[in-house]
């Protein structure tokens, strides 16, 4: 069997990335963008940065911001009639995952209009198009959006997030510019760059993973291990470093799937508004030991990338050390423990069969059922 890899046509990266976009979007050809940031990034002046290039090199620009932190079928909807109304033939997603998503959405459903009901491009849908052309520019370090072939959107009336896999939705250049991720708070930091260890660890321990997406999982371990801590103290080598971490996990990830943890996570943020990161890294290391049995050898590799000595260790005892590691990293940027705080007991059950129904939970290593999800949620509360 094949096995497929999509990346971006162009990525830049380094400090002083973004000063790249003008040219870029010129020697595409391209003559107006469609900038989908959400408020906050305005407000704080962050969206600004770009903004003022596109702005100094007369390049006209319709700004769109109608985006939640969990952005919604109808924050999608507002955006496709914004961009149609806009007259631009590209799209600059400067944000997070909720900013690049909902570009993802708008520009599959703007070149696909039989899929404007947004519900439809759940799971991997027949587009037949290209996107609307996406440059993005991401300010945390943690989703790898701008890399990857994958979107989240919430259907706020049934309560759930809709993960949506398509090789039309990549952004065709990605600016990774840790200038831009530099006015991150701490707890922000943290959560993102735990959820970009989330996706080095479930992608390469995942079903659909080889040698190939294996090769970028564990550097992009390696990397995040040794980065998050200096970049929730904000060091500029701690930013650095997790800028490029996440990208690296994005690159291998986004061709081989996630797991559960993942699938833990969305109905926590569909129900709850939980930040993604925060409730990846407080189900990560219950997963873990839950998965351990399917993994082979792979958590020696992991504890090795996170700087753990496992000379001498048996199998068991290199795997308990791996889930250390995680949790130790977890805490010491200042993750909760557990779920007490989060999660009712009482919405276990839809819990649960949200996390079973989601689109990540077939990757698991270990085959799962509903009552064990439900057990691994009341275990964390």
């Amino acid at each position: 069997m094949a096995n497929r890899f999509v990346l971006n046509e162009t990525s830049y990266h380094g400090k002083g990335a973004i000063a790249e976009i003008p040219s870029e979007i010129k020697a595409r050809g391209f003559t107006k963008a469609f900038v989908c940031s959400d408020p906050d990034l305005i407000r704080f002046g962050v969206a600004a940065k770009v903004t003022a290039l596109l702005d100094d090199a007369g390049i006209p620009y319709t700004l769109y911001s109608d985006i939640k932190a969990n952005p919604t079928i109808e924050n999608v909807q507002n955006g496709v009639a914004a961009y149609r109304a806009s007259g631009a033939d590209c799209i600059v997603a400067i944000g997070g995952g909720s900013s690049i998503d909902t570009a993802k959405a708008v520009g599959i459903i703007a070149a696909n209009p039989e899929f404007a009901d947004v519900r439809s491009l759940e799971g991997v849908a027949p587009t037949k198009n290209k996107c609307a052309p996406i440059l993005a520019v991401p300010t945390t370090a943690g989703t790898a959006a701008e890399v990857t072939i994958n979107y989240v959107i919430t259907d706020a009336e049934k309560n759930r997030k809709m993960v949506c896999v398509d090789v039309h939705d990549i952004p065709v250049a990605a600016f990774v510019d840790p200038d831009m991720m530099s006015t991150m708070p701490k707890g922000l930091t943290a959560a993102t760059g735990m959820d970009a260890l989330t996706h080095a660890i479930e992608g390469y321990i995942t079903k659909g993973a080889w040698a190939m997406s294996d090769m970028f999982h564990l550097k992009a371990i390696e990397i995040i291990s040794s980065s998050l801590r200096d970049a929730v103290a904000g060091t500029p080598e701690g930013r650095e470093g997790m800028a490029l971490g996440q990208y690296i996990a994005g690159m291998g990830f986004s061709n081989v799937g996630l797991g559960i943890v993942h699938s833990m996570a969305h109905p926590l943020g569909a129900l709850y508004d939980t930040p993604h990161g925060v409730a990846n890294a407080i189900i990560l290391p219950t997963v873990m030991a839950y998965n351990a049995p399917a993994t082979g050898e792979k958590y020696r590799d992991i504890a090795k990338a996170m700087g753990v000595n496992t000379d001498g260790m048996t199998l068991e005892e290199a795997r308990a050390a791996a889930v250390d590691a995680v949790r130790k990293l977890s805490a010491d940027v200042g993750i909760p423990a557990d779920l007490k705080d989060i999660v009712k007991p009482a919405d276990v059950d839809f819990l649960a069969q949200s996390a079973y129904d989601d689109a990540c939970r077939p990757g698991n290593p270990r085959d799962t059922s509903v009552e064990e999800i439900r057990e691994l949620y009341l275990s964390l509360i």
